[in-house]
């Protein structure tokens, strides 16, 4: 009994502990200065365009840079909506918090963590905060909620009520 709880307790703390890292590496990234979120996006931009030239493909380079950089937006906050539902969903109360409102309470924190994330920004050398990059954030952080709910109602529909496991 006492080993199962203690493995319970583990895997909330390494839940949590995987949310707030994700955390910081979405506001570390958001922390550097235009050169150098260029450099980085650039150097995948670079990666992306020989793929496509061995497979024959050609796009426009502006609008291929615009796309992987609003789609880290879009990843980096759906990874951080399926850990936040995942972390608070381990911490709830079955019987008093039904998975709507963790879920809901994830795209809440996810909203709010962008929000103050393109305000932070402004304070960047050579960044601004744009409402459209909270919008994709929350897109992004909606997607990943919807489809760790998804899977856990699919796992855990034939064992009883899925917000209990």
């Amino acid at each position: 009994m006492k080993r199962a709880f203690k493995a319970i307790l583990f895997h909330k703390g390494v839940a949590f502990v995987a949310t707030f890292l994700w955390m910081g590496i979405i506001f570390y990234l958001s922390h550097q200065p235009a050169e150098q979120s260029k450099e980085l996006s650039g150097g995948i931009l670079v990666w992306v365009e020989e793929v496509l030239a061995f497979l024959a493909l050609s796009v426009d380079g502006e609008g291929l840079h615009f796309f992987i950089r609003k789609g880290a937006h879009f990843f980096a906050y759906f990874v951080l909506g399926i850990l936040l539902v995942h972390s608070l969903r381990l911490v709830s109360i079955p019987s008093k918090i039904k998975p709507f409102f963790y879920a809901f309470y994830a795209l809440f924190i996810s909203i709010v963590y962008a929000v103050i994330d393109e305000w932070h920004q402004t304070f960047v050398p050579g960044r601004s905060g744009e409402w459209r990059d909270v919008f994709i954030d929350s897109i992004g952080s909606l997607v990943g909620i919807i489809l760790y709910c998804i899977i856990c109602i699919v796992r855990f529909e034939k064992e009883g009520n899925w917000e209990e496991k």
